[in-house]
């Protein structure tokens, strides 16, 4: 199947938009195949305030009409207890919210972003999708991430080289309690690392603070700004460390 089929059988569907490339590149060719989309976009603590940003910038520019749900995950203690069946917690939560703000909306399809890079097996968050009836047609149509940056790039999407980005909770290891505190000192440090020119970077928790990953061509830029990187943990009054091993794009 191709997207065109798939929007001709799927003409009027909700869009899980996260702001990134793949769900990005969704809404593009559903306004291309000329299907009717309302894109949602669920608010959380898990979420970075640039991704918000992003998704309002492209639900404009491709005139896809945008609805912001706040959903404070926090309060789920099955999210953050934060074991090996989290993220199935939080997707469940999430796209349950999606789906009945959608259906208020008059819309009985819902699609998410997940392209064919991605393993079922290895993400437990698409068994709750599965559950949910949640389409994905980027995967269904057999779409990878590479292929997809280059259609991106082709459509002039501005997300077309946007790093991939894991939610916030993927900083902290499984079995260590996920908080609000934690959560925004991550996002804070990671947002004052990109001011200084570091991309696709994560800040891991570690005991005593955190651990940063890099891409092995940025690893010389954080020699060289080694005090500016002190300096942003110094502020909090937490260690950090170097991996020297480079981080490898999601």
């Amino acid at each position: 199947m191709k997207l065109k089929d798939f929007f001709e059988l799927h003409n009027k569907i909700a869009l899980a938009f996260s702001g990134g490339a793949d769900s990005a590149y969704l809404m593009y060719a559903g306004k291309k195949y000329g299907a009717q989309l309302h894109a949602y976009y669920v608010k959380s603590p898990f979420q970075p305030q640039f991704e918000l940003r992003d998704a309002i910038r492209l639900s404009n520019e491709l005139d896809v009409p945008l609805t912001v749900i706040e959903n404070n995950v926090l309060l789920d203690e099955n999210i953050t207890k934060n074991t090996e069946r989290r993220c199935y917690f939080c997707k469940k939560r999430i796209f349950s919210m999606i789906k009945e703000a959608a259906l208020n909306d008059g819309f009985n399809e819902l699609m998410d972003g997940s392209n064919a890079s991605d393993s079922a097996q290895d993400r437990p968050g698409m068994k709750a999708l599965a559950e949910l009836s949640v389409f994905s047609p980027l995967r269904d149509c057999g779409i990878e991430k590479s292929s997809l940056r280059e259609l991106s790039k082709a459509a002039g999407l501005f997300t077309w080289d946007k790093p991939a980005y894991a939610c916030l909770a993927t900083r902290i290891p499984t079995g260590t309690e996920i908080k609000g505190e934690t959560l925004q000192k991550v996002e804070t440090g990671e947002s004052r690392l990109r001011e200084l020119g570091f991309s696709d970077l994560r800040l891991r928790v570690i005991e005593g603070g955190f651990k940063l990953q890099l891409p092995e061509e940025q690893i010389p830029l954080a020699l060289k700004k080694r005090k500016e990187i002190l300096q942003i943990f110094n502020d909090s009054g937490d260690d950090i460390l170097l991996d020297l091993k480079a981080r490898k794009s999601d």
